[in-house]
Order: C-alpha cells, then structure tokens, then sequence
C-alpha cells in the first residue's frame, strides 16, 4: 500500500543512479523488468544538463526465465559497444533479488573485462536512496584512490555534491568562489563531474570537504584512515557556521602546510567573500536587526527533511532571523541521532523522525505554524492549508534545479534563505488583503459588484479581532464552561457566519475556526451563528 503514496526516498536504483549520472565515462545497467527505467524520466525532467542519463535496461521477462536464459550477458555488450564506458555499474532489482541470479556470474559471461565491470550487491528491498547512493561512491573511492603526491599547493577535494542535488550547481559555485578567495585549489569534485581518473587522484589534496550528511562523509572518512588526509564535514549554511567554516579550514590546512613549510594561509578582508569584492558579503546581520525581521521574533517556524538541511535551517531560523522554533523533524531514521544531538536545547520537544509525510501534514495542520521549511511533499500539504512554506532539501521540484545563481551555501546562501524566509512569509499577506478588498477592479463587473466593501478601518479591525481569536485561547480564563458536546466532529455553521469567517485573513482563517468550534462545545451551542461566533470573540479575544 505504501507505492500509492509518495515517499521521502526513491529506490536503491535513485541513488545508484544518481552517483552514476553524475560522473563522466560512467554507466548503469540495471538489471529489472521492463519500465523500471522510469528513473530516466525524473533525470531529465528535473535535471537541466544537456546530457541524456546514463542508464540501461536489462529486461528481464518471463519467457527468458521460463527458457534459463539472461538478457544481461548481451545488455553488457551493447552498452560496451555503443557506450564505451569506463565503469559500468551492474544494479540488482527487487525482481532479480527474489530470483537469486548470480548477477557476478552472469557478467563474467559478457566477454568486458572484469576491471570495466562492478556489481553492486545489495537488497533492494532493505536499502533505499541515501544509504545507496552513499554506499555505491564510498565504494568507488576505495576501488580506485590510488597513493600519490600531495599537490604543491594547499588543495582540497569537495565529496557529496550528486547529480539531482538540491541547488547543487549554486552551492558548489558558492564554495568555489569562497576557495578562491582563501587561495585554496579544488584538486577534485566527486562525484559530480568526476571521472574514474579524478577518482585516483584524490589522495593528492591536502583535506576532503564533505559538507552533506547524508553522502560523502563515509567517503572522507576511508580516505582519511587509509592516505591520513583531514576532513570538513561541516556544512557553511548561514553566516556565522560560514565564518566557523572558514576558520576551520584555514586551520586544518596550515597544520599540514606548517609539515611542508607551506606560508600559512590568512583570513582575507571579508569584503573578498562578496559578489562585487567591495561590499560585505551578507546583508543577513543588519536585514536581521530592521523593523520588518524584528518582528519575526514572534513568528512560529517548524523544520522537516534530510539531517544537513534540517539541522542549518533550523540554527539559521533560530539563530540568525530569531524565529521561535516550534518543531523539526527528519525522514532519515539513520541520521537521528546525529540530528538530534545537534539540535539540543533547540527544540521544544522531541524530534519527530518519520518517513510518513502523512504524519507531518497533520503535524502542521495541528500546529500552523507561521512559516514551514520542508521538502516538495510540506510544500503540498502546506498549499491546502494556506501555511507559507519553502522547500530546503530533497526530494524536490523543477523550482530547485535552477540556471541562476541560487546557493544555499555561504554568504550569498544566507542571503537567499533570508529573502525566501521574508517572502514566503510576507507575500501571504496579499492574499486577505485580496479577500478583503475585492479584486481591484481585475474581474468582470458583476464579479466585482458581489465583492463586499470594506474600508480600511473595517479591514484592520477584521485583523485584530481574527489574531485575538486565534492566539488567545491558550490564554483564556481556567473557569471556561466545562463542554457539554463530547462530539469532536465536524460542526455547523450558518450562512452568516460563515461570511464572517471569510473575511478573517487566510493565514489564521483555520485556527480561528477552530477555536470557535471549541468554544461553542463548551457553552453547549451545537452550531455556529453569527452571535456565537461573535461570542467567541468576545470571550477569548476580551
């Protein structure tokens, strides 16, 4: 039951091919029934690169296994032939994991060479989209970091960034740029862009950056046992953790280059961080202290995704804008423990770790939060509930994989999160002015002629009075009427009341709602007039 649903995580295949689809002279046969190459589609509706994926099928049917035959052993030869690829990655389905093929077997019979050939064994059914797409790169590294020189020069390599990556051209420019300010050459990116001769160069940097959680730090770790090479596993999310970033780099590098007898690198004029190189690299601390974000010390905001970008976003939310944090989650189960220790003292209560997106859509229609950072799916559910929400990680939409420069890394990434944080949240507010005050004159005439007429005074009493509604009842007297309605249901209200209720802004339209319904309960009214709901106001607004 769970395929009629959408999931946090693709297959094992999303993430195998993901690695793959990044990297040069690369493909994946995947070993399944015909249409489980479905994965195409999202690469290149998603993807904007001008390269088709790199991805083939290996059909497995049912007249094939009724005859003892494989289609594999040819599929290899094909893409060899046609392809010529470096590496081909031989990927297991669920169908080929219930039959228990051979699938090392079956590609020794090909006639490629061994060396041009690697199946990645795993269960289908058991491992999911980060676990492989981490496992598969991990495994890349090991099979080909070769012993070599270090670079003359301080040098680094940047491991994680995967093709479909959130904003993943933007913030790998992003780190460039801040690289290059240091004086520090990128030796390699892997795998996005790499090759299998890039892959044996990575032992020559000075230090790996893995600032993903979820890919490439299992990667700087093997390298770092195996060729002592120091890692930043650090993620430069907001101005402060950019500033902690920089730092750190600076120091892990001079401590090898002190080995060396490299000059010590120095902290640049933060000016050289900046687009222009003349002005400071983030508006973020003096937008934070202006009258418009001030007042975002009063907004509630509830955080959900993968563990790197729920942990930034809700330290960016918290410390940098002053927002009150009412929740966070994540959808990897094997990254809570990190998530969790990261965010102590953060949260007001536990962690919420789910891969049901079922489950955080009624989180949020219970809470209503004044701004949700969430994936595509708190996108959807946020839409139905009038709740401002901006999509932060993965799994995402065509809106995240943009040609402009976008990061959410470094400097110029905290500026854009400050700006989406503003915009989501103030841009509502358009909608009940709408809803207040018509259509400006945008429809037909007799659309405009039943638009209700509100002055500005009526309009700003409307708001007060639907803010009272909404965020007072926590604070209403303890000696309330006992509810005489055990019946939590749906109730009903009439005509006018219901006029009413519209002209409450959209964004505190819900709670309001509810609130009335729970005052009418305890005064024992089982539907809502337009004298109770005016009641209601009257009792928990004051």
């Amino acid at each position: 039951m769970r395929l009629a649903f959408w999931l946090y995580e693709g297959t094992a295949l999303h993430g195998i091919s993901r690695v793959t689809n990044s990297m040069k002279g690369v493909h994946t046969v995947y070993h399944a029934p015909q249409g489980d190459d479905y994965i195409t589609a999202t690469y290149t509706m998603l993807e904007r690169t001008p390269q088709f994926p790199g991805l083939s099928i290996s059909v497995v049917r049912g007249r094939d296994l009724a005859q003892g035959v494989s289609r594999l052993p040819t599929t290899l030869q094909q893409v060899d032939n046609h392809y010529h690829p470096e590496l081909t990655v031989i990927a297991p389905s669920c169908s080929t994991a219930l039959l228990q093929e051979d699938l090392n077997q079956l590609a020794a019979h090909s006639g490629v060479p061994e060396e041009r050939l690697m199946v990645y064994a795993l269960n289908p059914f058991r491992v999911s989209e980060i676990e492989a797409a981490d496992g598969l790169f991990t495994e890349l590294v090991k099979r080909y970091a070769a012993t070599q020189e270090k670079t003359a020069v301080p040098s680094v390599n940047i491991l994680g960034f995967t093709s479909l990556g959130f904003h993943l051209r933007a913030n790998l420019t992003s780190l460039t740029r801040m690289l290059q300010a240091l004086g520090v050459a990128v030796n390699v990116v892997a795998p996005w862009g790499s090759s299998i001769d890039d892959l044996r160069k990575l032992p020559a940097a000075w230090l790996n950056i893995a600032p993903y959680r979820e890919i490439g730090v299992n990667a700087a770790a093997y390298l770092e046992e195996t060729f002592a090479m120091p890692s930043l596993c650090d993620t430069p999310l907001g101005v402060e953790p950019t500033m902690a970033w920089l730092r750190s780099l600076i120091a892990k590098l001079n401590a090898m280059g002190a080995e060396r007898g490299v000059p010590p690198l120095v902290m640049p004029n933060l000016k050289a961080f900046s687009l222009d190189g003349l002005s400071a690299p983030s508006g973020v601390p003096w937008f934070a202290r202006t009258a418009d974000m001030e007042s975002f010390s009063n907004k509630r905001a509830f955080v959900f995704g993968d563990a790197t970008h729920t942990v930034s976003i809700v330290k960016f939310l918290h410390d940098e804008l002053g927002m009150q944090i009412i929740g966070a989650g994540t959808y990897l189960e094997q990254h809570a423990d990190w998530v969790r220790k990261e965010l102590a003292g953060y949260l007001p209560g536990a962690l919420m770790v789910t891969d049901r997106f079922q489950d955080v859509s009624q989180l949020i229609e219970d809470e209503m939060p004044d701004l949700v950072c969430g994936t595509q799916m708190e996108r959807h559910s946020c839409r139905k509930l009038d709740v401002p929400c901006m999509v932060v990680c993965p799994p995402t939409h065509i809106e995240n994989h943009l040609l402009g420069y976008y990061p959410f890394f470094g400097f110029a990434g905290a500026d854009v999160i400050a700006d989406r944080v503003y915009l989501s949240c103030k841009l509502g507010l358009e909608k009940h002015l709408i809803d207040f005050f018509g259509d400006a004159g945008l429809e037909y005439e007799e659309s405009v002629a039943e638009a209700p007429v509100v002055s500005v005074d009526q309009a700003a009493s409307v708001v007060d009075q639907a803010v009272d509604v909404a965020t007072s009842a926590s604070s209403a007297p303890t000696s309330s009427p006992a509810p005489v309605i055990a019946d939590d249901g749906e109730m009903k209200w009439t005509d006018d009341a219901e006029a009413m209720l519209k002209k409450v802004p959209f964004f505190v339209r819900k709670k309001v709602r509810k609130n009335t319904e729970n005052f009418a309960r305890g005064i024992g009214e089982p539907v809502i007039t337009l004298e109770v709901f005016r009641k209601a106001k009257e009792s928990l607004g004051g």
